[in-house]
């Protein structure tokens, strides 16, 4: 699931487009949300065209896509989509005003725990982990991601205890 609101996207008589293979009975069929359950902490949904398990088997990795217009209509506050994120700077605020950059956003990689922005740096690819205490402000237009940083995040790795942080260098 791809969104921090699930309120907003699954609600009874939600509808969702399916991306199958071609050759999957449910190619070029949309579905209709009665209901969505938790179980341990997991997502389940309930559709109007899935009436039981067999049925549900077939439908295993299906990709549930809203339209545009219902992405519009309810538009999650500090939300992205990956594709806005990639090729942001990453810049952290400096002493006295103003920024450094530290790299660009190459790629966001989604965990259950949480987000983590995977940035290029000169010194190699670092993983940021996507929470606001360390991204607080994104600024889409602008193109800037603005982080701040636990000491040794981007620098040589090291942290103060004197391991390695797994986040730092290639």
């Amino acid at each position: 699931m791809f969104t921090d609101n699930p309120g907003l996207r699954f609600f009874p008589g939600a509808k969702f487009f399916l991306q199958v293979p071609e050759d999957s009975p449910w190619f070029g069929k949309d579905i209709e949300l009665r209901e969505l359950r938790w179980y341990n902490g997991m997502p389940v949904g309930f559709f109007a065209e899935v009436p039981d398990r067999t049925a549900a088997e077939s439908i295993v990795r299906a990709i549930l896509w809203i339209d545009e217009q219902a992405v519009a209509a309810g538009s999650e506050e500090n939300a992205w989509y990956d594709h806005e994120l990639v090729g942001l700077d990453v810049v952290q605020p400096v002493e006295g005003g103003g920024t450094e950059k530290l790299g660009t956003v190459a790629e966001v990689q989604h965990f259950p725990a949480q987000d983590l922005l995977s940035v290029n740096t000169p010194g190699g690819t670092v993983l940021v982990p996507f929470v606001e205490a360390i991204v607080p402000s994104i600024d889409i237009e602008a193109g800037v991601v603005t982080v701040t940083p636990p000491t040794g995040l981007f620098g040589d790795g090291a942290i103060e205890d004197g391991t390695q942080n797994p986040g730092a260098g290639a």
